[in-house]
């Protein structure tokens, strides 16, 4: 697993500040359990903290990005600009015009 990048480190800091069960429960995590997949115990934890983030952005309706930017934008206003250009950015590069890039990803553009 690649380290991740400033923002969604700080994204994941911030989550696990959110979600203090979650932190203790990643503390306390089986080094066996880590010893089984072939992993450290480092390892082992950051990746139960990949999937409960990436479960997270999923209950919200977000990709794991966009949760990213979430937590890490100054304002609900900055994080609606920065998602939307993200959006605009992806539909550019998948070909689709921006009409059916909404469309297909439920976006008000």
């Amino acid at each position: 697993m690649s380290q991740p990048g400033e923002n969604h480190q700080l994204a994941l800091d911030r989550f696990l500040n959110q979600h203090p069960a979650l932190a203790t429960e990643l503390n306390t995590l089986n080094p066996l359990a880590a010893q089984a997949k072939g992993e450290t115990l480092e390892q082992y934890r950051a990746e139960r903290l990949h999937e409960a983030f990436e479960a997270e952005a999923e209950r919200q309706g977000l990709f794991a990005w966009e949760l990213t930017l979430q937590l890490t934008a100054p304002s609900p206003e900055e994080f609606e600009a920065r998602r939307l250009e993200v959006h605009k950015e992806v539909a550019q590069m998948a070909g689709l015009s921006w009409a059916e890039y909404c469309q297909l990803h439920d976006l008000v553009g």
